[in-house]
């Protein structure tokens, strides 16, 4: 079963700094304004922030899951994923990730601290 925009919503929303909004027909999630996860308008591919050193190796390793992002934005640190292919246990860490990596750790260490998390 595909993941959906509203399985990020209930992780995303307590998340301090993170908001949710509607740009062009596509749903994202910001911090400020960066932009840390995206659907696409069909909601079949997600993308979110992920380091660019990493995502080669990730999209190598789970292909039918992870791909690359368009050619504009291969200098973004970022990478997508069918939604089709996640499952929501794996998505969660996914966008606890992907938030973390655009929030000061100022911000991020005390959240993960509460949730009895060491990152």
């Amino acid at each position: 079963m595909a993941i959906t925009v509203d399985d990020v919503r209930r992780i995303a929303a307590p998340l301090p700094r993170a908001y949710e909004v509607l740009v062009r027909d596509r749903v994202k999630f910001r911090v400020g304004s960066i932009v840390w996860l995206a659907f696409s308008r069909d909601e079949t591919q997600m993308g979110f922030a992920f380091p660019r050193e990493e995502r080669t190796a990730l999209v190598q390793s789970e292909p039918e899951i992870f791909f690359m992002p368009g050619q504009v934005d291969l200098r973004y640190q970022w990478v997508e994923a069918w939604t089709a292919a996640l499952e929501v246990d794996r998505l969660t860490e996914l966008v606890l990730d992907a938030w973390a990596m655009v929030v000061p750790k100022s911000v991020s260490a005390p959240y993960f601290a509460s949730l009895g998390a060491d990152r």
